[in-house]
Parts: structure tokens; sequence; C-alpha cells
């Protein structure tokens, strides 16, 4: 590299936000592509990567996938709106378990592969930050609908669940673009990236099962989706009573035996479809059924956190989850997020509130329960 480059990296790299600029021109002339027009001036970082990369790398450049080209584009909207972006963990390979054949807020179907549109052409899905108050990073991004996103917008996951109520009260079809029914999937979404009070949470249906790699904050619903998937497959009889054989008691036997007895025929009416995606979708529609919510919560408010937690550990390493899982420390999970200045690069933003609003309240829960591990799943 000749002294004028480095010269010119030293003088781009004093400023963070012109080193990520740098950066992210560098890596498109590492791969051979060149960074959108409007990034193309003399004064941009960008264009000064660009040109420094181009003389280091000459013509021995790197593939450009589709995926790597996501990666570029999704750090360029991070950069341009100043939010955090865990490069560490959010890479071309990452983002490439993301990929869904259809959004789970909608169930619309979207476009396959795994590239971002051209600029400036309509897309229907997007690579979203499903926590509003974090940047981008491991455990807080989800493919959805274009739909679900402007949806979202800035909201919480309670907000989410009020738009729903105020469907159901009013009678409207649709609120936002989002009927009844993808709104409450969306806050259920939303609510896996939001730590809630163990009371809270226990009291949420499942409507929605997590996406790959999407980080579970709460004990209990990580628990609770481990329930759910003894029904996944076949064979589920003998992981039931394997399951049971973990409770500490008779009644909790018992109480778990008539949440599951009410959440079996819910699925079977679903038909046993043979492929994938429609076993999930019945599974998430039988959460529907307010007695199963009800025999669910009753079994799950005999629980504390850390005790969901030692369950759902347990079952796991039994293998009962029927998925490969991570189990990650409190840290570990929400590392990289940015929560101390809401997803922002910038230091001196208001900092988050450290209590979350109440679903139906808007009053503060405090998490408290110092749970050690949160689950993510990271392949279907």
């Amino acid at each position: 590299m000749s002294a004028e480059i480095q010269m010119t990296i030293e003088h781009l790299l004093a400023s963070d936000g012109a080193r990520t600029g740098f950066e992210l021109g560098w890596d498109h002339a590492r791969h051979g592509l060149t960074p959108p027009p409007e990034h193309l001036s003399a004064a941009s970082a960008i264009r000064q990567g660009y040109e420094s990369g181009r003389a280091s790398f000459g013509g021995r450049t790197r593939l450009a996938t589709p995926t790597v080209r996501l990666w570029l584009q999704l750090r360029q909207q991070a950069w341009l709106r100043g939010l955090a972006f865990e490069a560490l963990s959010v890479t071309p390979n990452y983002l490439g378990q993301l990929q869904s054949s259809h959004c789970p807020v909608t169930r619309a179907a979207l476009t396959v592969g795994s590239q971002l549109p051209p600029h400036g052409a309509p897309a229907d899905r997007v690579v979203a930050r499903i926590c509003e108050d974090a940047g981008y990073a491991a455990g807080n991004l989800a493919v959805i609908s274009l739909a679900a996103d402007l949806a979202k917008a800035d909201l919480a996951w309670d907000d989410a669940w009020s738009q729903a109520d105020g469907l159901r009260a009013s009678g409207a079809a649709s609120a936002d673009g989002l009927g009844f029914n993808a709104w409450r999937r969306l806050a259920v979404l939303m609510s896996f990236v939001t730590p809630l009070a163990h009371a809270d949470a226990a009291r949420l249906p499942l409507l929605v099962l997590p996406p790959n790699r999407l980080h579970l904050l709460n004990p209990i619903q990580g628990l609770q989706v481990l329930a759910t998937q003894l029904l996944a497959r076949s064979g589920w009889s003998t992981r039931l009573t394997r399951f049971l054989s973990l409770l500490p008691s008779d009644a909790m036997r018992h109480d778990f035996q008539q949440f599951f007895l009410a959440l079996l025929p819910r699925v079977i009416s679903a038909g046993a479809p043979t492929d994938a995606l429609r076993r999930r979708w019945a599974l998430e529609d039988a959460w529907r059924d307010a007695e199963v919510l009800k025999l669910w919560s009753h079994f799950a408010l005999q629980l504390d956190a850390e005790r969901a937690q030692a369950l759902l550990e347990r079952a796991t390493a039994d293998g009962l989850m029927g998925q490969r899982v991570q189990l990650h420390d409190e840290a570990q999970a929400t590392d990289g997020w940015a929560l101390e200045t809401k997803g922002y690069v910038q230091p001196g933003l208001p900092m988050p509130p450290t209590v979350h609003r109440g679903r139906r309240t808007g009053q503060p829960t405090h998490r408290g329960d110092g749970s050690p591990r949160q689950l993510s799943l990271p392949m279907n």
C-alpha cells in the first residue's frame, strides 16, 4: 500500500462515522462492487474507501454473493441512519440463515433470494430490527414483509397488541395494512426480544414461532416454544413422557398434561399438513384458542423465570426441542445491541429506560428475575 493511501486511511479513521463509511467503500472494492452513485462524490468516505480498496486489491476481488450484497446494503442503511451494526456476528453467512419463504407476521410469500432489490426499486421483504431500541445485531434481526415492517415502525410490542385490540373493538378489517391476527403475531414476535416480567410473558399466546436466530429474552417463552415443538413431528407421546419426567411434582405434571391435551386436538384439526410451513402455522394457530392459553398460563405461573430457565436447559439437553438451539448468558444475548443508546452509534443520545411498558396498562414492568441464560434457535 502506498504512503498516500496510508495517510488517507489514517485521516479518515479519525472519525468513527468516516471510518465506517471508509470500511464500507473498502469492502465494496474487496468484492468488486461499485458503491451507489450517491456515495461517489470526492468528499464521500465511502468513495475514499472504495478508491483505496481498488488500489490495494486490484483485480484480486472476492465473489459478491447475494448475501454479501445484502450485508453491504444493510451496513449502508445503518450507517446513514447512525445505527449500530455489530459486524463481528452479522456476517453474510449469518444473514443467509435468516432467509424465509414467508413473512412470519403476514404469512405472505416473499421473493426468493437473499439480495435486497436495487436502490429505488420496490421490495416485498426487509431484514428488520425486531426491537427498535436496538441496533443491527445478532438475535435482533428477522426477515419480514415490507408491509409488516412499515406497520411496526417504532412501536413497542404492547403497542402492536393494542392495535389488535383496537381492531377487534372497532370491527375494522385492518389498520396500517395489517389485520387482527397479523397485529397479534407481530406483538408476540416483538415480545421475544423485549425483557418482560415473568407473569406478563407467561400470559402471552405463542401465535408465532420465533424465526431462525432470533433471541428469546424471556425464559418462559423459550419453554413455551419447547412445549409446542413437542408436537412438531411424529413420536410426540414419547417426548411428552420424557418432558413430564423433568417436572418437579405430580401437580405440575397434571397441569401440563391438561394444557397439552387442549393443544393437541387444535393441532390435529389442521389436518396433519405434510409440509413444514403449514405444520408451523398449525402449531401457531392452535394458540388462538382461549382454553389453551388459560391452561398454559396456569401451568407457567407456577414457575418463576429461574425455574423456567432451569427446566428449559434440562429439556434442551435431553434433545426435546427437536432442533439445534443455543443458550446464551444475559450479556451475550444482547451483545452489540447498543441498548444504552437505543440502538444508535452516537454517544449522548437519550438513554433507554431500564423498564418496559406493560402490555395493557402502559405501566413499567421490571424484569428483575436475574435469569441466567437466553435462548436462540439457530436452525429450523
